[in-house]
């Protein structure tokens, strides 16, 4: 398949349209003159989390909760907030399918930083059944987002209910820019999202396999008495300047990670997640992560030479079931699945209510940026 000879983007993506010169669309419309608007509302952001952060410093036993996954953008994260900020921040890991380099990414950023680190693993029986229902009633958009619109809220959920007890007034997480779709999330969660909804997709409750223990596993504010006092929920590196060879190259240098082999997100990344671009390869052609690295490499954020070669070697890995690929066989043991099992049938879904969309507009200056992105 040819791919973008700029940004590697796939000529199988949606608007990619290669020209005769192998440019693609979103190349070719790329001016970084454009991108003057967006530059102002990430200073606006970053200005916003610039003050939260310092009237923040001091306010309880923790002044924050770090969801650490083991991936080098939450382990910087923790280093940044607690040395370049002061900050008493709190590791908080969901233990569900966390892979041996990321544990050791973990455990090694935690000693290294002397922070306090909780860990929670919840039931693998549910997230067995999850996976599984998940996989075979996919939604239009694939695995990749399938799995991880209701993956991520999971763990999003675990990190709320853990800083509501704690009385915790922020949860900052790793999230570079492109992550999640803006449609969810940009710099922050909506307050009305985390105030007023209940993050259980409603798919699962209309599937009638799964009880309303499995579906209070998710977020649900209406859980709390009223007048609880619920933390803001950001994404950091979505105010700040982002740069992920830089990134990658630092927590080596810190000594946060112990090489950038572990750094990269190839190896630290969810293991279930090979099964998941398996999926995505087999109904799309190319893989779901790469309209996100490319978009990195367009703006500079991400290395073009790096991915020339990683992108096609980790497909390979992934069709082949070599190496790390491996992973797909495991998982679809796992699971009692089979390559007929991967398949879309669902329409895709918006993740919030109007409301809380039209909210959010009103309120925030990144709203009305948020809306046009989705």
């Amino acid at each position: 398949m040819r791919r973008c000879k700029r940004c590697l983007l796939p000529e199988a993506v949606p608007g990619s349209e290669l020209n005769a010169g192998g440019i693609c669309k979103p190349c070719r419309d790329y001016r970084p003159t454009d991108q003057r608007s967006a530059e102002e509302a990430r200073q606006v952001r970053e200005q916003d989390l610039e003050s939260t952060l310092q009237h923040t410093r001091g306010s309880g036993e923790y002044d924050c909760l770090v969801p650490l996954s083991g991936g080098k953008d939450s382990v910087y994260l923790i280093h940044k907030l607690k040395h370049d900020h002061g900050l008493r921040v709190l590791a908080h890991t969901t233990d569900i399918n966390i892979g041996p380099i990321a544990w050791s990414n973990i455990h090694r950023a935690v000693d290294k930083l002397d922070v306090e680190h909780v860990v929670y693993r919840p039931s693998m029986a549910f997230y067995r059944k999850l996976f599984r229902f998940l996989l075979t009633n996919q939604e239009a958009r694939g695995a990749v987002h399938t799995i991880s619109y209701a993956y991520g809220p999971l763990f999003e959920s675990n990190a709320l209910r853990t800083a509501v007890t704690l009385r915790i007034p922020l949860v900052l997480a790793g999230y570079s820019p492109g992550q999640p779709v803006a449609e969810r999330m940009l710099y922050e969660f909506p307050r009305m999202s985390i105030s007023s909804v209940d993050w259980a997709p409603p798919e699962l409750r209309e599937s009638g396999l799964f009880d309303e223990a499995d579906l209070a596993r998710f977020w649900n504010p209406r859980n709390y008495p009223e007048g609880t006092a619920f933390p803001r929920y950001l994404a950091p590196y979505h105010a700040w300047r982002y740069n992920q060879d830089e990134i990658m190259s630092k927590v080596v240098e810190l000594g946060l990670i112990d090489s950038k082999k572990k750094a990269s997100p190839v190896y630290s990344n969810y293991p279930i997640n090979w099964l998941l671009m398996y999926s995505d390869l087999k109904n799309f052609r190319y893989n779901p992560y790469a309209p996100e690295f490319s978009a990195l490499i367009r703006e500079g954020k991400a290395s073009r030479l790096y991915w020339t070669f990683m992108a096609p070697f980790v497909d390979w890995m992934i069709r082949r079931k070599v190496l790390m690929g491996r992973e797909v066989a495991t998982h679809m043991d796992w699971l009692g699945l089979d390559d007929a099992d991967l398949v879309i049938r669902r329409p895709s879904r918006r993740e919030w209510p109007d409301f809380v969309y039209e909210d959010w507009k009103r309120a925030v200056p990144w709203g009305e940026q948020m809306l046009a992105d989705a």
